[in-house]
């Protein structure tokens, strides 16, 4: 079975940032979002990330730095054995993990 990893800054204000590593079961179509969610079900259900598109049918809220780039986690395709590192936004304020403030 092929796998994408993704290593993800986890932490907070007070505490810090680490960067944690994660392998996922790569699926065709699969996002940047769909591998933290899995993640998210099958790892460490304490992972942090701002969505609303499969609950409030809302966007941008996934924004997030993918390889160093602004991007939306949702737009982001995963590929098969590859890396990627996802950190949050450095412009608005960090809370925890992946989540940033909306102003």
């Amino acid at each position: 079975m092929s796998t994408v990893t993704l290593q993800v800054v986890r932490g907070d204000r007070q505490s810090g940032s680490v960067l944690e590593s994660y392998e996922v079961p790569f699926r065709d179509g699969m996002s940047l979002l769909d591998a933290i969610f899995w993640i998210r079900e099958h790892r460490d259900p304490s992972l942090s990330v701002r969505y609303s598109c499969r609950s409030a049918n809302a966007c941008k809220e996934c924004s997030a730095l993918v390889n160093g780039k602004a991007g939306y986690l949702c737009t982001v395709r995963a590929v098969p054995g590859q890396e990627f590192q996802i950190a949050p936004l450095k412009a608005l304020p960090w809370i925890k993990d992946l989540v940033t403030a909306l102003e």
